[in-house]
């Protein structure tokens, strides 16, 4: 039977209400599964590496930096971390100080910092360097008292002399036992000085070498975790 035209609004009208209730649920349930998506992210703890050109993959694809290494290693055991790479080529302490309130704006649940080694090649004053790590190490600790801290202990070539070689070495350990943070006693154990595991700069390791550096960090970071 065909209608009146005079009653095609009202069909029209009810066709609309009819599909906007089908349409009701579907959008209902679409926003339950991005706000459980977004819960799920947000209920990730954090493992934030604070360092320098070490920390960001300087030279080669951060997927293969030490860093992005560990988060292969904790999602292997399906833990809820997510590793966030806050390293900066060129950083030292003193501009590393200055940025850290930016990436506090929320609670890590594990900090490693990785900062030192440019002062060292430039000869800054020890002093100097350790103020810094110490007010950094500090501010994370005002602020998030809970937050688990991890200190990359550094060694630097003698080229500024063997005394403040010895003494920058020294610098990491005493530190670590004053501010009661764990050690990792030298980030590049087994990588430094090896032309094959280094770019041709010397300095920075290569994929092979950030996979060195990655199980030199694990044994330090593993027990954290779990």
């Amino acid at each position: 039977m065909k209608l009146p035209f005079k009653y095609a609004p009202y069909v029209l009208a009810a066709l609309t209400l009819l599909y906007s209730c089908n349409q009701k649920p579907q959008e209902d349930k679409q926003e339950t599964q991005e706000s459980a998506a977004l819960e799920e992210k947000t209920a990730k703890k954090t493992i934030l590496f604070f360092g320098n050109s070490l920390t960001a993959g300087y030279g080669i694809e951060e997927e293969e930096a030490f860093p992005a290494l560990i988060q292969e290693k904790v999602d292997s055991l399906g833990l809820d971390y997510d590793v966030i790479n806050a390293g900066l080529s060129g950083e030292t302490t003193a501009s590393g100080l200055s940025r850290l309130d930016w990436f506090l704006e929320e609670k890590p649940e594990i900090f490693i910092l990785e900062l030192g080694g440019n002062d060292g090649l430039r000869g800054i004053s020890l002093a100097e360097t350790e103020k810094n790590l110490r007010n950094i190490i500090s501010g994370v600790q005002e602020k998030f008292p809970e937050t688990k801290i991890v200190l990359a202990g550094m060694q630097i070539p003698p080229n500024m002399g063997q005394e403040y070689s010895e003494n920058f070495r020294k610098m990491y350990a005493d530190i670590a036992q004053t501010t009661s943070v764990s050690l990792i006693p030298f980030l590049l154990e087994g990588v430094a000085g090896d032309p094959d595991l280094n770019l041709p700069d010397g300095i920075h390791p290569t994929e092979e070498g950030h996979r060195m550096v990655a199980e030199n960090v694990w044994p330090y970071l593993k027990p954290l975790l779990l």
